[in-house]
């Protein structure tokens, strides 16, 4: 008869105790959206869309009132047929979850254990090493050289013990993506026992033609995942809904511990209408169009460094270390004048604020608030 091993700590304390590494990791902090002396700010510190939603989604909304009672779909059939006609994909190989969020943390449960490592940028989205560090695995970060990711770096880290690679491309918060022919190469050069998981939360607003999300990658491959919500794009940021698509054997893996009802009837019928009003997509995009580089030029033009050329949402500026022109500083100031940016030192970027690409009025506001600040 094999000798029982000794209580761990936990079973001796003298009240409940998380198991380890919880308290480690450092809770997400949301952009802020209240700003002192204004009732209503203007909030661009979220990359919210600042055209709201789709009509056609409010609507859909609104159709859901009489069904509060009601558990909704679990299998999320009509946005599941809506996406699998718009990107051409198999119906069963989709992930829906609480946002894309969810089916991150799904993916690095499914995926990670103890000893287990999860690898992705230096600047990369703060829920990626939360799920992981919740399996107790360990986060491995790739440095960005010009803030951007450099798949070689990524290869780095790469070791026998590592289960998932978390790319966002365009990266948040940073603004800066990757070619796919990049994104090709990783995928070849990694192990085929590693899950590449592809983040396209901000793919909509890329245009360039050296661009791709993965989705036809991910159809012929036993290893990828992309990712796209409906928060960004479609303005259904409060609905919560996002989604996968994976190989047929990780989407059934992810399914066994998926909670059912994980989506709400409001956000499949909300969702399914805004995937198909077009005009307000496309309103979305040319508002980007015009008004990114416009921000882009005009803040550089204060002499503050804007960093690459951003194809998300959002623009990131770079301050000097200059005390009184700091970022810290220049995001306090914005404050005063009711507009709400978002710091970014908790994702190592403790120069920086990031902007999310607002109305005219907006822009011009944000940069002649910034003119302000920097002539002191």
């Amino acid at each position: 008869m094999s000798e029982t091993a000794p209580p761990d700590e936990r079973s001796q304390a003298s009240r409940p105790l998380p198991k380890a590494g919880i308290m480690d990791i450092h809770a997400y902090v949301p952009g802020k959206a209240k700003a002192e002396g204004f009732a209503e700010p203007i909030k661009l510190s979220a990359n919210e869309n600042i055209l709201g939603s789709s009509p056609k989604a409010y609507e859909a909304y609104e159709s859901a009132e009489r069904s509060l009672h009601v558990y909704p779909d679990p299998r999320a059939t009509i946005i599941r047929t809506a996406i699998a006609e718009r990107y051409r994909v198999e119906p069963e190989r989709l992930i829906f979850g609480c946002g894309s969020d969810e089916v991150f943390a799904l993916l690095n449960q499914t995926y990670l254990e103890p000893g287990d490592n999860m690898v992705q940028g230096e600047y990369g989205f703060a829920a990626f090493a939360i799920g992981a560090r919740a399996c107790q695995a360990e986060v491995r970060y790739a440095h960005e050289p010009n803030y951007r990711i450099d798949v070689d770096e990524l290869l780095k880290c790469v070791d026998e013990r590592t289960r998932l690679i978390f790319l966002a491309n365009p990266g948040n918060p940073t603004g800066t993506w990757i070619p796919f022919s990049e994104v090709r190469r990783l995928h070849e050069l990694l192990p085929p026992s590693v899950v590449l998981v592809l983040d396209g939360a901000y793919g909509e607003f890329c245009a360039d033609p050296a661009f791709d999300d993965g989705v036809d990658l991910a159809r012929g491959s036993s290893n990828v995942v992309v990712t796209h919500t409906f928060s960004k794009l479609h303005g259904l940021a409060a609905l919560r809904i996002g989604w996968g698509y994976a190989p047929a054997e990780i989407a059934q893996a992810v399914d066994r511990i998926r909670l059912p009802f994980n989506t709400s009837i409001a956000a499949q019928r909300a969702a399914v209408a805004a995937l198909g009003d077009a005009e307000f997509q496309r309103a979305s995009l040319e508002l980007m169009e015009t008004w990114r580089p416009w921000l882009t030029q005009q803040i550089g033009g204060l002499g503050l460094d804007v960093v690459g050329q951003s194809a998300a949402n959002f623009v990131l500026v770079g301050f000097p270390k200059t005390p009184g022109k700091t970022a810290v500083e220049a995001e306090a100031y914005l404050a005063t004048r009711g507009m709400l940016v978002r710091g970014v030192g908790n994702y190592g970027l403790p120069d920086h604020i990031r902007i999310t690409v607002g109305l005219e009025a907006h822009n011009r506001a944000v940069v002649d608030a910034l003119a302000d600040f920097m002539r002191g």
